[in-house]
């Protein structure tokens, strides 16, 4: 019987990391909504033309309105070549959810999973065709698709016969086109990561924190005592894997539920704004940059961060207690122990996930928690494994230390976030890269035992494990070293400030591209260009009305970059993608570039307040063109391609984060030649 229990736990912990896959699956997943048609015969000449939309779960589609300054109803068209005629109106089938939107101050209805809509046509001929155009938009909770377009083509005849047929190309919003050219939609606004970069960067710290000498000598402490308990073998293993599932539990369920509660309180948009003021405010920023501080010298021994006493001593009475309390208590009891070396690296994993959708953080810290507990229950399945542990030893506090070395170059990145963002000037990029430099130097010096700190033992000589580890540390540093001229260091073109903030760039010209000073406004450059600039010596506009000014008197198309100061994705792109000699001279010969920055906090003159459509007035810079990116496109992540024609008409569907250099090219070219046919 306990054997069969224990399998029932070994099969939850199966099932918690099948979940885990599961969100990460649908998470990177791009929404489709498949729209078909077809009409059928209802005798006496008329047809009943049917338009059905198949919804993914999580996401739905607008109903049609109208909404005025509000969101984009479905718009539904029929066209008969003359040879049929509609009767009736359009019938809508299934009923709408409504809600009232606080964003929008009105009642709005939207489908979800499916909608269906008829239309009758009256045959006045022999045959006829009937062509039916939808335009609709796609959103989920957190974000919204550009508005997507289909087209069907039905012939009518009097025998009953009915032909369909797709459009050559498929429309935008079919499986394939979302595949290739739906926009990133869901990725971050702030540039995090990928959500599986994330996942595997958290199972990495959550196998580093084992290796503390706060967690590591707990782990045969705790599996013998488990081995050694009322019930023999079989149930010291049955309790061990509790102990991991708990353990998992409370670093997992205390943040999906702060979460979750702020989300069902305050709604989507609360939670969104919660996450954006995090990710690009100064206050945040600072207070993570002076956190990560304060347990890096935590690491490096100037003192110990411990939770209270009190608390710790309390846990650890209830832990001697029998049945699941107790070993609830215990795992609990780790927690608290280990908090001064976990502590750092949870919040490392929580920070860097927060940039992502609502349930990013808790899915990091679902990863981080099972590679956490799970040697617990595997050195209690396999008890021999144990002996083959390293001692503790002074090395346990070497690992320590590396990990406030790491903890102290993380730091700076919420620092420069924060200078970016508010323009102050204090850590330009070569500035940043001159403290790793110095950071990772001194890590390599401490592993090859040069620098010694107060609770390190003695070295006599150093193992081939330090020295693999110092070798690959220096050299990291020296493919650090080029950036101080200019080099654009790809691999971490996502942490790095821009390289336009760097004061000294080896051979760097610049690209003629758009504007000139002449064609600037009144101070002989573009607004805003004395603190914000394009990649790669680009040059180009930061104001909207001005880019498409200047784009009608060349005529050329807009190049319009959504783009942040904080958006690690949008620094990807340019340093992997924008760089590449063929993106660039397209971009210097056939557009004109306008990057519009969603998360600048320059507070601009009142003449440029922009007032929302429920009375809010925006003031500052990123404010006013993420309020235009949301209304005109239905998006809040960066980066977000769009390629304008005239009248500001949308050339080609845009696009969102995609390293891929040819597909980009192929975006460039399509907008381009769609300019040149209109």
């Amino acid at each position: 019987m306990n054997m069969i229990r224990f399998s029932k736990i070994m099969r939850s912990l199966l099932v918690a990391c099948s979940i885990l896959t599961a969100a990460l699956s649908f998470a990177q997943e791009q929404p489709v909504v498949r729209w078909t048609a077809a009409a059928e015969s209802a005798g006496d000449n008329l047809y009943r033309v049917e338009l059905r939309a198949v919804i993914e779960p999580g996401w739905h589609v607008y109903d049609l309105g109208p909404y005025q300054d509000g969101p984009n109803p479905t718009v539904i068209a029929f066209k008969s070549d003359g040879g049929a005629v509609a009767e009736g109106d359009l019938q809508i089938f299934g009923t709408p959810v409504k809600i009232y939107d606080d964003i929008f101050e009105m009642e709005i209805g939207y489908f979800e999973k499916e909608a269906r809509f008829v239309q009758q046509f009256r045959l006045t001929a022999p045959e006829a065709t009937v062509t039916a155009a939808v335009e609709y938009m796609a959103c989920n909770d957190q974000t919204c698709l550009p508005p997507s377009e289909e087209e069907f083509v039905l012939q009518l005849k009097g025998d009953g016969a009915v032909v369909g047929e797709l459009p050559e190309e498929k429309p935008a919003g079919t499986e394939e086109s979302v595949a290739t050219e739906a926009p990133a939609a869901a990725k971050d606004a702030a540039g995090s990561k990928g959500l599986w970069a994330l996942l595997i960067e958290a199972v990495l710290w959550g196998f580093a924190a084992l290796l503390t000498p706060c967690v590591f000598p707990m782990v045969p402490m705790t599996v013998s005592y488990f081995l050694k308990g009322e019930g023999g073998p079989a149930m010291g293993r049955l309790r061990a894997a509790l102990y991991g599932i708990f353990i998992v539990a409370l670093y997992t369920l205390p943040i999906a539920a702060i979460i979750l509660i702020t989300r069902l309180i305050g709604g989507d948009a609360v939670t969104a704004d919660i996450f954006n003021w995090i990710a690009t405010h100064w206050l945040p920023n600072i207070i993570f940059f002076l956190v990560f501080m304060l347990f890096a010298a935590s690491f490096f021994g100037a003192f110990e961060i411990t939770m209270p006493s009190w608390m710790v001593n309390k846990s650890d009475e209830k832990a001697d207690s029998k049945g699941l309390s107790g070993i609830f208590f215990l795992a609990l009891t780790l927690v608290l122990v280990s908090f001064s070396c976990t502590g750092p690296i949870v919040g490392s994993v929580l920070i860097k996930s927060t940039s992502g959708e609502f349930w990013t953080p808790i899915i990091t810290m679902l990863a981080f928690s099972i590679a956490f507990a799970l040697p617990f229950t595997l050195f209690a399945l396999f008890p021999s494994m144990l002996k083959k542990l390293p001692k503790s030893g002074g090395w346990l506090n070497s690992v320590k230390v590396v990990i406030g070395f790491i903890e102290v170059a993380l730091g700076f990145k919420f620092l420069s976030v924060a200078d970016q963002t508010y323009h102050w000037g204090l850590l330009d990029r070569e500035i940043y890269l001159a403290v790793w430099i110095v950071v990772f130097t001194l890590m390599g010096l401490y592993l090859l035992g040069k620098i010694k700190f107060s609770h390190d033992s003695d070295l006599p000589y150093i193992g081939v494990g330090r020295l693999a580890l110092s070798i690959v540390v220096f050299s990291f540093v020296v493919y650090l070293i080029p950036g101080m001229w200019g080099a654009p260091l790809k691999g971490l073109s996502g942490y790095l400030p821009p390289l336009a903030t760097q004061d000294f760039v080896i051979g760097q010209t610049t690209v003629s591209a758009s504007p000139s000073a002449a064609d600037g406004n009144a101070a002989g450059r573009p607004k805003y260009a004395d603190f914000l600039h394009l990649p790669h010596g680009l040059e180009g506009f930061f104001d909207l009305k001005e880019a498409e000014a200047y784009a009608a008197k060349v005529d050329k198309p807009l190049f319009i970059d959504f783009t942040g100061h904080g958006c690690v994705n949008c620094r990807e792109m340019e340093a992997r993608v924008w760089s590449d000699p063929r993106v660039l001279q397209i971009l210097k010969n056939d557009y004109v570039i306008c990057a519009l920055y969603a998360d600048d906090k320059m507070v601009l003159p009142e003449s440029d307040w922009v007032t929302t459509d429920t009375g809010k007035v925006l003031k500052s810079l990123g404010k006013i063109n993420s309020y235009y990116a949301l209304k005109t496109y239905g998006v809040n992540a960066q980066p977000y391609y769009v390629l304008q024609g005239r009248d500001g008409k949308t050339l080609v569907e845009p696009r969102g984060y995609d390293l891929d250099v040819e597909n980009f090219i192929g975006f460039l070219e399509a907008g381009a030649a769609a300019y040149r046919a209109r």
